[in-house]
Parts: C-alpha cells; structure tokens; sequence
C-alpha cells in the first residue's frame, strides 16, 4: 500500500510517500527555524503562514521523489492533532481537498501515534507489549502500548516538556535556537558534574516528569556564578559549558529514571525512545546503555534522526494498518489542538 503523509503540527511542514509502513520513496522536510530564530521560539501565526506557503510545492516534491503522481496513491493520512491550531489546520485542509479531489481515502493520525510509529519504518518486527518515551519540544511522556492501536499514558509532563526545558535555558544564555542541539554539541566539552542539581521526586507514585525545577535552580546557578549570556558569534566560556552539561545531564537522569521505574513494573518486549530530542547523543547513549545491557530480554528501538524529528514518514506509517478500517472520507475531519491519544 502506498501512503502520501502530511505533516503541519507545530513549524515543519513535511510530506513523504512510504509503501507498507516501512518503505520510505521520499521524506521531504520544510523547516521554518530561520523564521523563528529571531524570536527565540515558535511563532503560531508566523508557522501557519509558513505552512500555507509551503504546502504545495512540499506535496509537489514529495511525489515528486517518490517517482509517481497522487493518481498511483492508495491513500493519505495527515496529523490531526494535536499541536498549534493554525499550523494543523493547514495540513488537515490540504489533505482533505486533495481527499476531495482524487477520491482516496483519508485517515488522520495522532502526533504522538506518528512518533511511536517512526521506530517500525526501520524496525517491522517490533514486538508487543511495548513501552515508549516520546519527548519533543511539546510532548514528554511515557506510553504503554499492549497491543497495535491501543495506548495508555502512564507518565506525562507535570509542567515543561523535556525540549521546552533545554530551549528555555539555552535562550537565556544567549546561544540561539533551536537550543536543544546547541546544548548538546556544548555539553560535550563541560563537566556534567559541576552544577548540582536535585532530581524531583514524584511523592503520589506516578511515572510523571517534571522539569520546572531544574530550570530554577540553572537560574540560581547562573546568578550565582555571575554568567552573562554568550555574545553572538563568541565561543561559550568553560563555565556556561560545564553549566549546560549538567543541565542536560540531569534532564536525561530523570527521563530514564522513569523509564527504568515503568520497565520493571511492565516488563514490555520492547522500549521505544522517539521525539525530537531522541536525537540528544547523550539521552541516545544512556537509553541503549541502561537498557541493553539488562539481563531480562527487551529490544532498545531509537529511529534514525531523520525520523525523530517532525516528519511525514511517520504519519504515513501511523496510517498504513488503519486505512480499509476507517471511512474514505469524513468531511467533518477537523483539527483538534488537544487531540487525546486514541480519540
């Protein structure tokens, strides 16, 4: 089967065509960081213009690669939500009209469920139960999967998501956006145990994150340290570098902290970490480190960053069992900002 997918939940407009949930013929990505570095952050109206200006041609370019026109596609599928309204709702509004317009049956995906789905475009054999951290810019949570298509949250972000923590950070001390990556290139030249930081205890039991207080206390460090953000075009000195390493370090203790809390309590067959900050080389190194090296049998699965990140790939691959089970076309399909997992 082959799947046109499209993604517009937050700044990247993104299209692809993937056969059978695995096979990927293209992969085309629209960044808009450019337009929102100048503000440190995402824009929602700026991406939903942005958006409107590139759905096109990325559609265009996606079918394009994948050598063959929407008349030879089986079906589409495009994130419903959830994520900013007006960068969903240009997705969603495209890929209805181009529903319309050609006939095929269109399926829409849950963000997360697209995340999930990007570790089987290069794993197939994935085994069920299974247990994944998604972490993003927007999300941070921890999901038991029993069995395909059904999902429980069993641990969310109680304030900041992971990556909303390392941006936040990295804006204050002046060293550009997205900070994420910027952190994780600097902290490689820090020492991770400078700066202490205490990892929040969850005191009700819950598998729940929170990152709010790391946050605060970077703050109290930066004060006290006398640190001035880095000046553009500057190198960071010793100590923002050392500052950012135990940052980053902490953030990544306390994600697989809890990962390593639901493991023993799950036992799953196998552990996903996706997300956008699934490409941190630190978290990526722990993750595989902490839990291959286990005794009892669980498969570590972590996507290729091209498929951590944003992308229409894995909507595609989120849709591909799905299409034949739902309506050809539903005209009512609409964006939902707040979109429940399995809703």
């Amino acid at each position: 089967m082959l799947v046109l997918g499209i993604e517009s939940s937050c700044d990247e407009t993104a299209a692809a065509l993937v056969r059978d949930g695995r096979e990927v013929l293209s992969n085309v990505v629209a960044s808009q960081v450019a337009t929102h570095r100048a503000f440190g952050g995402v824009v929602p109206e700026l991406a939903s213009r942005e958006h409107l200006r590139n759905i096109g041609y990325v559609v265009r370019q996606a079918l394009r690669e994948g050598g063959c026109t929407l008349g030879e596609v089986d079906g589409i599928a495009v994130t419903q939500g959830p994520g900013l309204i007006g960068s969903l709702l240009v997705g969603v509004s495209y890929a209805k009209a181009m529903a319309w317009a050609s006939g095929k049956p269109l399926v829409p995906v849950h963000h997360v469920e697209g995340h999930i789905f990007s570790a089987f475009i290069e794993n197939p054999g994935i085994e069920y139960p299974l247990l994944a951290l998604t972490v993003s810019g927007g999300h941070t949570s921890m999901i038991h999967a029993p069995r395909p298509g059904e999902y429980e949250i069993i641990g969310r972000t109680r304030d900041d998501a992971a990556g909303e923590a390392l941006d936040k950070i990295a804006k204050f001390l002046g060293l550009g956006y997205p900070g994420g990556p910027v952190i994780d290139r600097l902290a490689r030249d820090g020492d991770p145990r400078r700066f202490p930081f205490s990892i929040p205890k969850i005191s009700d039991g819950r598998l729940d994150f929170s990152f709010s207080g790391f946050k605060t206390a970077a703050l109290r460090h930066i004060a006290e340290a006398g640190i001035r953000p880095v000046r553009p075009g500057a190198p960071a000195p010793r100590v923002v570098l050392d500052l950012v390493a135990s940052y980053q370090r902490a953030i990544v203790d306390t994600l697989i902290g809890q990962v390593k809390k639901a493991e023993a309590r799950l036992m799953p067959r196998s552990l996903l970490l996706v997300g956008g900050v699934a490409c941190n080389s630190l978290l990526r190194e722990s993750f595989r480190k902490t839990f291959e090296s286990r005794e009892r049998p669980v498969r570590v699965y972590i996507p290729s960053p091209a498929y951590t990140t944003d992308n229409a790939a894995m909507i595609a691959a989120a849709a591909t069992p799905r299409f034949g089970r739902s309506p050809a076309l539903d005209l009512a399909l609409n964006a939902s900002a707040s979109l429940p997992l399995g809703g």
